[in-house]
């Protein structure tokens, strides 16, 4: 499974992205997909899951309210529209794969396959 992420940029305080995730692979639909995020000096952290059919989302507390993920199975792609950003948000975003799919969507460990990421900038 290839994986790759698209959409970051530099944006204003309280200005809007949507990044985009494209996965190269036949079985999308059996994937659960994550976005994560890590900013210098930091941990990877959650940000973002999406169950199989996309029914259920998760969110991070940081970003409940702001972000939203999204999946489309037919384009074998995973969204995440960010409103409201903060420079706080500023960091590089990753996409995952998780073929397990056993329940710890917020642990980096869960996934298997990863993106390249892609740099969001957020200015005050």
């Amino acid at each position: 499974v290839q994986l790759q992420a698209s959409g970051g940029g530099l944006v204003q305080a309280g200005g809007s992205l949507r990044l985009s995730c494209a996965a190269s692979t036949r079985t999308f639909r059996s994937l659960g997909m994550g976005w994560f995020r890590q900013a210098p000096g930091k941990e990877r952290e959650f940000v973002a899951a999406i169950s199989l059919s996309g029914a259920r989302t998760y969110y991070a507390g940081s970003v409940k309210g702001r972000f939203t993920i999204s999946r489309d199975n037919a384009k074998n792609t995973v969204y995440l529209q960010m409103n409201s950003l903060k420079p706080e948000d500023t960091a590089v975003y990753y996409c995952a794969a998780d073929i397990r799919y056993s329940g710890h969507y917020y642990s980096a460990h869960e996934y298997d396959y990863w993106g390249q990421g892609t740099q969001v900038t957020v200015s005050s």
